[in-house]
């Protein structure tokens, strides 16, 4: 296959809706000796603990590498879009309980809905080794499986997919799984995207100086207020970072007669393409306005926003859309030529066609998840843009160097092993290494334990004791000071006197919201993730 080829494959794959044909083109390109299959799954092949979120699944076909690690490629159909992107733990434990069963090394997964968008994931288990009887063997970890995803589908970028597997297909040598896990390594995205971030805030910054150095009146008003050009890009650059977040939620541009959601997923693109209907400068008629009143006013529950033909728009409260130190942004024209958010320049460095701002974020996939050491999301999420924010604090010219940030494995380790020091000082006749299972392991028994709490509970019902084949793979010390434990959880106070991107705050957060998910099975509290995340900030 060649290069262009490859692209085009890639393009088609990863930014529409899932097509069956398609993906096993791709899949059978990139894994040269690909044996395919066609087996259908559903029903009672299905384990109880699985079938609330899992409708069926395909294996497709399976690959051997070089090293003698068996891969199958999976196609899932999960019941509804909220599955894709609530239900990582599930959908990961399906894999890795597949993988178990079938005695596999790994797999390529297709997770998909009847939506336009679709998840592309890789699913490996662990290894440890473990010495029997003077020989060393290679154990299989049941419970640990790591999971690295792409979301595909309309409206996502395909410029990290390209950039992973073009290489892969163009190949006539077959990969290897380790191949496969650089194709999903989210660390060189992060950089990549770093770097690519940096270079736009060189550009804004520098262009941003020569307007104060033609226009009086924006130097008297940036010296008035004590704005240094490098500081207002900065912010320019988040405010519209942030905006990709939230869009892909749905949230702007939403019809007058419509529900928060429905918005378009690329709005700053469609009005980009539709800015001459609206002004004659994007940046001074068009993204001011939105930023400083249809962004930062409270316009009632329908949210009207005139300027931009009626839609509705969010008012979001907080210190990002407010001018930086009370600047005239309403006269003060600040004109930033549209070219230096989309051009049709060729990159020298990628061959990419769009240098802009936008041009640059389009390529790239957004998410609001946060990810963890067993379940990444091959995109920028809000923990990678706080560490480029962090780094670029003491970035001032294109002379300057940031300080890099710690390694988000740290952060999880860090964060755990305080939990269970925490617990353990806190409890007694509750043995460490049972806390450590908890905080380690419980959210991949989570799905298990839910199951057997509901069987007992369906058997209780009816008067009857349940003598099935599932049981609590919770330790008996923790099930037994369930509610004590969780009310540990709760009146927990966490403090990060060096707080920097907030990545140690958000880490405790995610494991205190995990531990307190899993003993929420056997205190019967059923809470959701939302009141669970509330109740831990406003707690601590």
């Amino acid at each position: 296959m060649t290069k262009n080829e490859a692209k085009k494959l890639i393009e088609y794959v990863f930014t529409n809706k899932f097509e069956e044909s398609f993906f096993e083109k791709f899949v059978s390109n990139i894994f040269k000796e690909y044996k395919p299959l066609s087996s259908v799954r559903e029903g009672q092949s299905i384990k109880d603990a699985f079938k609330p979120q899992i409708a069926k699944y395909k294996v497709m076909g399976s690959f051997s590498d070089a090293e003698g690690n068996d891969v199958d490629i999976l196609l899932v159909a999960l019941n509804n879009i909220n599955t894709l992107q609530r239900s990582r733990t599930l959908q990961r434990n399906f894999v890795a309980d597949y993988l178990n069963t079938n005695n596999k090394e790994a797999a390529i997964v297709a997770f998909v809905t009847n939506k336009d968008e679709w998840r592309f994931s890789l699913v490996k288990l662990d290894h440890s080794l473990q010495v029997i009887e003077d020989k060393l063997k290679t154990k299989k970890e049941v419970t640990p499986a790591r999971r690295w995803s792409f979301l595909v589908g309309k409206n996502e970028g395909s410029h990290t997919a390209q950039s992973r597997f073009i290489k892969l297909l163009t190949s006539d040598e077959k990969p290897n799984l380790s191949e496969l896990e650089s194709a999903f390594n989210i660390e060189s995205v992060t950089k990549e995207f770093f770097d690519r971030y940096t270079e736009l805030f060189f550009s804004l910054e520098e262009h941003l100086q020569k307007l104060i150095n033609s226009d009086e009146s924006i130097k008297e008003d940036f010296a008035g207020k004590e704005i240094p050009t490098a500081d207002f890009a900065k912010k320019t650059l988040g405010q519209i970072v942030f905006l990709y977040f939230l869009q892909k939620k749905g949230w702007f541009g939403v019809a007058s007669d419509k529900d928060w959601g429905s918005g378009p997923k690329n709005f700053l693109r469609e009005v980009f393409n539709r800015r001459e209907k609206y002004g004659k400068n994007f940046f001074n008629d068009i993204l001011e306005p939105l930023f400083y009143e249809g962004l930062a006013q409270d316009r009632g529950e329908k949210a009207i926003y005139t300027r931009l033909n009626n839609v509705r728009m969010p008012f979001l409260n907080g210190g990002l859309f407010e001018p930086m130190n009370d600047y005239q942004w309403e006269t003060t024209d600040i004109i930033i030529p549209d070219e230096l958010f989309s051009n049709d320049v060729t990159d020298t460095k990628t061959g990419d066609v769009g240098t802009g701002i936008l041009d640059v974020f389009d390529r790239y996939n957004f998410t609001v998840n946060e990810n963890e050491p067993l379940e990444q999301e091959v995109a920028v999420d809000p923990e990678m843009l706080g560490k480029v924010f962090e780094n670029l604090l003491e970035i001032k010219d294109r002379k300057s160097r940031g300080a890099f940030y710690t390694p988000r494995e740290i952060v999880h380790y860090m964060c755990q092993e305080t939990l269970v020091n925490y617990l353990e000082a806190e409890t007694e006749n509750i043995d460490k290494s049972d806390i450590e299972f908890f905080i380690r392991q419980g959210e991949l028994i989570l799905e298990n334990d839910k199951t057997t709490a509901n069987k007992i509970a369906e058997k209780e019902d009816r008067g009857y004791e349940y003598k099935g084949v599932y049981s609590y793979i919770l330790p008996q010390s923790i099930i037994d000071n369930a509610k004590d434990i969780d009310k540990l959880l709760y009146n927990i106070k966490v403090a990060d006197p060096a707080v920097g991107s907030g990545a140690f705050p958000l880490g405790m957060l995610n494991e205190i919201v995990r531990a307190r998910r899993v003993i929420g099975v056997h205190t019967k509290d059923n809470k959701k993730v939302y009141t669970l995340k509330k109740e831990t900030i406003s707690n601590s």
